[in-house]
């Protein structure tokens, strides 16, 4: 199952042929800023692996999101992260900066909340940002977030996690 598309959205799994647009949105240091490093085309394919492994898992993980008209714009989805030592479902996005600006990321999350729990039957969603991304806090507030709590994971980088009751 996948979200349902939105009014400039359609939503897809992840293959191995979106290698090349998945390098250039992971390997963008701008859409990576707050990443400790912009990935490298094998850590892309990684990262599509990773989110294979996800759809076989749980039924779900980062989808591509593409315009109805097969536009590649960047992933969105679900995947369970840590927070403080607890397993939290966590929306997450990237969006490529040709779209960013345009409240695409905000449209995607939001029907990928909708999937969380509508589909997922999950009770709590999160987002886990940069204290220093005020833009991808912004898309969680927009889709009913509030910040929670920061995470102090074990590689020292604090993180805000923002949180919903679904």
């Amino acid at each position: 199952m996948l979200p349902s598309d939105t009014a400039r959205l359609h939503f897809r799994r992840m293959l191995p042929t979106d290698i090349d647009d998945m390098t250039v949105l992971l390997g963008d240091p701008e859409v990576m800023r707050f990443y400790p490093a912009p990935k490298t085309r094998e850590q892309a394919a990684a990262w599509i692996a990773w989110n294979q492994r996800n759809y076989a898992e749980h039924g779900y993980g980062l989808w591509i999101i593409e315009t109805h008209e097969g536009n590649f714009v960047g992933d969105c989805g679900l995947t369970w992260q840590e927070v403080n030592g607890v397993k939290k479902l966590e929306v997450g996005y990237h969006v490529a900066p040709r779209w960013q600006g345009q409240g695409v990321a905000s449209e995607a999350a939001a029907a990928c909340r909708d999937f969380a729990r509508d589909q997922v039957g999950a009770r709590e969603l999160i987002a886990i940002i940069h204290p220093d991304n005020r833009a991808s806090e912004r898309v969680a507030e927009k889709i009913g977030m509030q910040r929670i709590e920061d995470d102090q994971p074990a590689s020292g980088s604090r993180r805000i996690v923002l949180s919903m009751q679904l």
